[in-house]
């Protein structure tokens, strides 16, 4: 299936573009952000943090946040889009 993943900030750079469709088998937010650890060596280890979601990553599901859904459980779709960017802290 085909997902539109888009990087913002840090996260860019890796990539080297703001947004890729990934042709992919994962079915879940999980699996997709493993994949994409695996295809770009500068995301590896920045999305996943062993089996739970990096504490300075957000990741957007159809613009919903994937913790207000089932978090990295979330199951993916055709045509979804994956939004990951840093976690902004301030006061």
């Amino acid at each position: 299936m085909r997902i539109e993943c888009v990087f913002f900030g840090p996260l860019r750079d890796p990539v080297g573009t703001k947004t890729v469709v990934v042709d992919t088998d994962s079915g879940t937010v999980r699996e997709l952000l493993t994949e994409l650890e695996d295809t770009y060596d500068g995301l590896d280890g920045r999305l996943l943090d062993g089996e739970q979601l990096s504490g300075e990553i957000v990741v957007t599901w159809n613009r919903r946040h994937v913790q207000h859904e089932d978090g990295l459980e979330t199951a993916l779709s055709e045509d979804d889009v994956i939004r990951l960017t840093t976690a902004v802290y301030g006061g």
